[in-house]
């Protein structure tokens, strides 16, 4: 089992970055493709990027492509999702997912992940 804490969330204006932090225990991280997700106050949680258990392939919903980029890293069982360029429809709370698997591609869907942290709070103002 692998156990999930996201950092990095807060209050920022429209136009701004934010840099996410999702750090995990309990499990082997390199064994796990990662995801973010988001949910937005009486929304369903949603795919925003994904990246597979080497690094190798990374994937992202249409709404963020270009402005947001997830990277990991193994050593230090890490993860990251860098948000350039915000706007209030980026706001959510976003949270971090494992798959387990050397799967080769980008997993997608709420169903498709075993673990899930507890969130961090993102609100873009404009």
């Amino acid at each position: 089992q692998v156990h999930l804490v996201e950092s990095g969330g807060g209050l920022v204006q429209a136009g701004k970055f934010l840099r996410l932090t999702c750090v995990a225990s309990e499990g082997r991280f390199s064994a796990h493709a990662m995801g973010w997700f988001r949910q937005a106050p009486g929304k369903e949680r949603e795919f925003v990027a994904g990246i597979t258990w080497s690094g190798t392939n990374t994937d992202y919903s249409d709404s963020v492509k270009g402005r947001f980029s997830i990277a990991r890293d193994n050593n230090n069982d890490m993860l990251f999702l860098q948000m350039n360029t915000l706007s209030p429809d980026d706001t959510g709370v976003y949270y971090c997912a494992a798959n387990r698997g050397y799967h080769e591609t980008v997993r997608r869907t709420v169903g498709q992940y075993d673990y899930w942290g507890q969130g961090t709070q993102v609100i873009v103002s404009s």
